[in-house]
């Protein structure tokens, strides 16, 4: 049985420039996109996104592609299905169809 696959994990951050400024000159990572409301960084086994308070919660993000044929599943300025829901202590998960 094959694995779920963690796309991505969110953090939040209260300036997008500067901590993408910082990720960078810390680790080897790649950046994907940015704009002054999130931004996200690829690594070799899983991207960061960073994102500022109140635009996205703090998550991790698993494939789901059956996700945009569920009730409320709504759809990411890139085109990417996505839902979120809450486990059993109020985190965070971002089912998403694709990988970004």
């Amino acid at each position: 049985m094959k694995k779920s696959y963690i796309d991505h994990i969110a953090v939040e951050t209260n300036n997008i420039k500067d901590s993408v400024n910082w990720y960078i000159s810390k680790f080897k990572c790649e950046l994907k996109y940015q704009d002054d409301t999130w931004a996200m960084l690829k690594f070799d086994n899983i991207s960061v996104a960073l994102v500022t308070p109140g635009e996205h919660p703090p998550h991790f993000a698993v494939v789901n592609s059956n996700i945009s044929s569920e009730k409320n599943f709504k759809k990411h300025r890139d085109g990417i299905g996505f839902k979120y829901v809450q486990d059993l202590d109020n985190n965070y998960i971002e089912f998403i169809d694709q990988r970004s």
